[in-house]
């Protein structure tokens, strides 16, 4: 393998292997680790079909079904990310700043991501490190923040904050709103320990993050406003542009992604498999 860092604070480029074939003990051990330390990897020219992207997915962890998201006609454990061309002026799956279902009692670990189709310009992904933003936290707010823990709502999937009925979404990938389940708020641990490396991220995000737990309103509103501003600052960041073939994969424990929407009049298809974590700590 062949490594190149692609940012400060997370990223790299990862060539000189083929998951198209079947992973060896060393690989997978390899891979881990790398994801372990770069948070997202970007393996270019991989293409893999169905299965091959399955079975480089358990690499990291069992395939988790997620919810709320209907999974592709080929297989249910697989969502298809796909905006058509006529889809214009219209809110994105995954767009805006989040880490994938934060507000389950155990949210994925992360995700595998294999562009299919891609537009000649735009359609870029966003990660934010959260190791990074933990590490460079101000002091006065690390010493609010640590040992708190952070309230989390699936507010886009649920009945009592849906979004509107009006809004424009995809018709191409199928969402479960209005349901109950995910107006149940969960607690989580403001700063989360990585189960096997270790390493400390924040671990909010302005999508599902709603409050933290013990202090007044206003309060926490400062303070979660303060957070995401800071963990949102381009030094912690990496920007991808997508290529034919491309595979990315990402610690959803450690980072926040955002799914830039700038494509309006091109189709894109993406293949995402994404694999189980577990309770935050």
């Amino acid at each position: 393998m062949n490594i190149d860092p692609i940012a400060g604070y997370l990223g790299a480029e990862v060539t000189g292997i083929d998951l198209s074939a079947p992973i060896d003990g060393d690989t997978a051990a390899a891979l881990r680790r790398l994801l372990g330390e770069y948070l997202v990897l970007v393996l270019p020219g991989q293409s893999l079909d169905i299965p091959a992207l399955k079975r480089a997915t358990r690499v990291f962890g069992d395939i988790l079904t997620v919810p709320y998201v209907a999974g592709s006609d080929q297989d249910p454990e697989v969502i298809a990310v796909l905006k058509e061309a006529d889809e214009c002026d219209i809110e994105v799956f995954g767009g805006d700043w989040h880490s994938d279902f934060s507000f389950l009692d155990e949210p994925p670990g992360g995700s595998l991501l294999q562009s299919v189709e891609v537009p000649p310009y735009g359609g870029d992904t966003l990660w934010s490190s959260q190791t990074g933003a933990y590490d460079r936290l101000p002091k006065d707010l690390k010493a609010v923040v640590e040992g708190r823990l952070a309230v989390h709502l699936g507010a886009p999937y649920g009945k009592k904050h849906a979004p509107p009925k009006d809004m424009a979404v995809s018709r191409s990938i199928k969402m479960n709103r209005g349901d109950e389940s995910a107006d149940r708020p969960r607690l989580h641990p403001i700063v989360r320990t990585h189960p096997e490396s270790g390493r400390k991220a924040l671990f909010v995000n302005p999508t599902y993050t709603v409050a933290i737990d013990g202090l007044p309103e206003d309060e926490s509103r400062d303070v979660l406003a303060r957070l995401m501003k800071h963990c949102l600052r381009p030094d912690f960041t990496m920007r991808h542009r997508w290529r034919p073939g491309d595979l990315c994969i990402w610690d959803n424990r450690m980072t926040m992604h955002y799914a830039i929407n700038d494509y309006d009049g091109h189709r894109r298809l993406m293949y995402r498999t994404t694999f189980a974590g577990e309770r935050p700590r």
